[in-house]
């Protein structure tokens, strides 16, 4: 890949760079944690018991402890460390685990109920009051353990920082496959961790920008198989798939509204890339900007009032914001962002209060997030060609795109503690995330 790569208000015309190389398919995946922890809390996860004869189908306490870690916020006490291993609560003696300086202790058996069906027992301990602070029981088949894990990592999560976590959640991306001189296009979804992956639409031609709906079962996304781009929404579970936008010209970015009956996308049917908007169920088209400018890459605020978009309307890409009504854009778009000379794809928290975005500085791209009360900025990546920035459902964490060895891979960052966790997938170039609401 190289560095002098397109900016993305631009790369629906000429595609993205991320189109440009692709890798032969390999492993599966690798996530690594590349920044450390800062003040993080420290907790013990417990191995499962397990009374099967064979080993257990799944290591949940390592997912459990992969999870919270990854969050920034908690620092899990090294299996090696564990001064004991118990199962159930009689078993814990906790002034073993107050001399380790453990704060929270979690704790857990799975067992085989019958033919593929399973159930898993956990509690999670207040080391220091020796007090439980939870305990759940679940059941499923050997598919749904990892899912179960990841449950449990959002129970312990909600529980000790007092927001709802994401580790059930999904994210959407794309892969981009050489082999020989072609090049495949894959739209998959997977877990938040980059597992059980599921390959939803398999192309020749580039998939771009895909969006989730608000009830999380639908994905709108850009698609180049009829030679000029189009915008289609896919049921993920059924994979029906129904093109909804296919003007003469561009047509990228597409963003639901946060009810679910509206779409937002980038058009140039009238002749200039301009935002629209689409009622699903109506038809009814509304033009919201009108300018010499690229508009572009528009987002939805959470009370469905406004967008955010990018235009270089200033002579440079920046961020504006737009209130819109049922029938167009209600007033002028303000400039929000006066950070440095490039600032696009923005979106919001889940909660309003900020804007995730792509920020140039010194020569690279990084992902920034801005308070929108008081306009403080911060850096969160540390990359070179970061793109597509996705918030987690919590606001905790943000997903994006950059390189590395080369290669597209996925990161996260903590907004808060600046831990940083890397997905790679061996299989192609990995770009345009998204990050599913929450489940």
């Amino acid at each position: 890949m190289k560095s002098n790569s397109l900016p993305s208000l631009f790369r629906i015309v000429l595609l993205p760079w991320l189109l440009c190389t692709a890798t032969a398919a390999q492993a599966v995946l690798t996530i690594e944690i590349t920044q450390g922890v800062r003040g993080a809390l420290p907790i013990a996860i417990v191995p499962f018991g397990w009374d099967g004869q064979s080993k257990a189908p799944e290591a949940l306490a390592r997912i459990i402890g992969a999870d919270l870690a990854r969050s920034g916020y908690f620092s899990p006490l090294p299996e090696a460390d564990l001064p004991s291993r118990p199962h159930d609560a009689d078993g814990v003696r906790f002034a073993d685990w107050r001399m380790l300086r453990v704060e929270n202790l979690v704790i857990g058996k799975l067992e085989l109920l019958g033919p593929d069906s399973y159930q898993i027992k956990f509690h999670l301990f207040d080391v220091y009051r020796g007090k439980s602070l939870a305990g759940y029981s679940f059941r499923t088949n050997r598919r749904g353990l990892r899912r179960v894990a990841h449950q449990i990592s959002d129970i312990v999560y909600e529980k000790l920082t007092g927001r709802k976590g994401v580790f059930s959640s999904s994210i959407a991306y794309v892969t981009a496959t050489r082999k020989g001189d072609e090049i495949s296009y894959a739209l998959s979804v997977a877990d938040a961790d980059g597992h059980n992956e599921q390959v939803i639409l398999e192309a020749s031609q580039p998939l771009m920008s895909p969006a989730w709906s608000p009830d999380g079962k639908r994905l709108a996304y850009v698609s180049f198989e009829s030679g000029r781009s189009a915008i289609y929404i896919q049921n993920v579970e059924t994979a029906q798939r129904t093109r909804i936008v296919d003007f003469k010209g561009i047509n990228s970015a597409p963003a639901w509204s946060p009810d679910g009956r509206k779409l937002a996308f980038t058009s140039s049917k009238a002749g200039n890339a301009d935002i629209y908007v689409l009622d699903l169920e109506s038809r009814k088209l509304v033009r919201i900007t009108s300018s010499r400018a690229i508009d572009t890459e528009a987002a939805w605020s959470p009370d469905g009032s406004s967008l955010v978009f990018t235009s270089d309307r200033g002579g440079s890409p920046q961020i504006y914001q737009i209130a819109i009504g049922p029938d167009g854009a209600e007033g002028k778009a303000r400039r929000l962002t006066y950070e440095g000379s490039y600032n696009a794809r923005a979106s919001f928290s889940a909660d309003g209060s900020r804007l995730v975005m792509v920020h140039r500085s010194e020569g690279r791209f990084q992902i920034a997030v801005m308070e929108l009360k008081g306009g403080q900025f911060t850096i969160i990546s540390d990359t070179r060609l970061g793109e597509s920035p996705s918030f987690a459902p919590n606001g905790d964490m943000v997903l994006y795109a950059t390189e590395a060895g080369n290669k597209g891979v996925l990161e996260a960052a903590s907004v808060e503690s600046g831990t940083h966790q890397r997905l790679d997938f061996a299989r192609g170039d990995v770009r345009e995330p998204a990050w599913s609401p929450m489940p």
